[in-house]
């Protein structure tokens, strides 16, 4: 596992979408929290960085349950940015390698350790599994090339490794910050990314699957 790395989990936002009226980093999976389950794939990652916004005081409890050395920083913005300002905010003072993670996304746990035992930068993507999907555009090398609303090999869901003097401030996504920096080696993962109630009903299974 690379030394000299930071993970970035922002879990800032209201979930408008999923209609649940609860951040996402709070849903129930299997009788855990979404955050309980992505702390437990970084259990032995030194440095976790949780950006915290709506329901900030929650979260804060929930990820103070299983860790009590997780830096916390504040997204005071969340009503008017999305997961590219959390990124921003939470890389800053970090390691030189930052993953970023968003706090609505669950990746196979066998996945999750090649992410972090993958040397240098990447963008992770999966087969399509979202009702609102991103797409990422992959070239005969395995790179990344693109990202589109419309079309593309791949979903994109992250999560993304990049030097931490590269992210610069966006009100946007996180993709939007990465677009400067293609190509980029991809990386293809099994995940499972929660927008919406169908989404969050095919995590429930996505998770039971890892049992099989």
């Amino acid at each position: 596992m690379q030394t000299a790395q930071s993970v970035v989990i922002s879990c800032a936002g209201i979930g408008s979408r999923l209609g649940l009226g609860t951040t996402k980093a709070l849903l129930e999976i299997e009788g855990r929290s979404l955050i309980a389950w992505q702390l437990d794939f970084f259990r032995d990652v030194e440095d976790v960085r949780v950006v915290v916004g709506y329901q900030a005081n929650e979260v804060i409890k929930e990820v103070l349950k299983f860790r009590s050395d997780v830096i916390f920083i504040y997204n005071h913005s969340y009503f008017e940015t999305k997961t590219g300002a959390s990124f921003y905010l939470g890389s800053r003072h970090a390691n030189d390698l930052v993953i970023e993670y968003d706090g609505d996304l669950l990746v196979h746990p066998d996945d999750v350790r090649l992410c972090l035992e993958t040397k240098g930068e990447y963008i992770a993507y999966s087969e399509k599994m979202s009702d609102d999907a991103v797409f990422v555009v992959v070239d005969g090398q395995g790179q990344v090339v693109g990202f589109s609303t419309q079309q593309g090999d791949f979903e994109w869901t992250g999560p993304a490794c990049i030097d931490r003097r590269k992210v610069r401030y966006t009100s946007g996504n996180v993709y939007n910050q990465l677009e400067s920096f293609l190509p980029m080696p991809g990386l293809k993962i099994r995940a499972c990314d929660i927008d919406t109630f169908e989404d969050y009903e095919r995590a429930i299974q996505f998770v039971r699957s890892w049992k099989l």
